[in-house]
């Protein structure tokens, strides 16, 4: 056991984060995303019995998010024509102003077909047991700046 580490954080998914370098990508996926077929290139880690917040929450405590990007935080866009609510966006744009003094503004929308295309290059793809609809998220790894 290690101190100071959130209890969600497997041992798997910390050797995964400390592997990652700058620019490198990860997608915490909703229980609906194809994780293994989108995975294949990819570490896949499954922490299905957690939700997309927790897990996004514990990460961001570890996880640098990039500054040299505008939007390090992507969403995958609700489709033309789904009538759907996502109020779990929301409580994803409080966890991160937690972590990052950019909040709301670090989060941007790729298009679903787009946002399966880049999840296929992502270095991480976590596997949840979200039942929220459109709750996919992509974390894009900044550097440690030594305070």
């Amino acid at each position: 056991m290690l101190k100071g580490i959130p209890e969600i954080l497997s041992p798997q998914l910390l050797k995964v984060l400390c592997e990652m370098g700058h620019s490198d990508r990860l997608v915490i996926a909703d229980g609906n995303f194809p994780v293994e077929s989108m995975g294949k290139n990819a570490v896949v880690v499954r922490l299905d019995g957690h939700g997309v917040p927790e897990i996004l929450d514990a990460i961001l405590q570890v996880f640098p998010l990039d500054t040299y990007v505008e939007h390090p935080v992507n969403l995958m866009e609700v489709m033309p024509g789904d009538n759907v609510a996502t109020p779990i966006w929301d409580t994803y744009k409080e966890i991160i102003a937690k972590h990052d003094p950019r909040g709301a503004s670090a989060v941007g929308n790729i298009e679903r077909f787009a946002f399966y295309e880049e999840a296929k290059q992502v270095y991480c793809i976590i596997a949840t047991g979200e039942k929220a609809v459109y709750a996919n998220i992509m974390l894009q790894k900044g550097v440690v700046i030594n305070d």
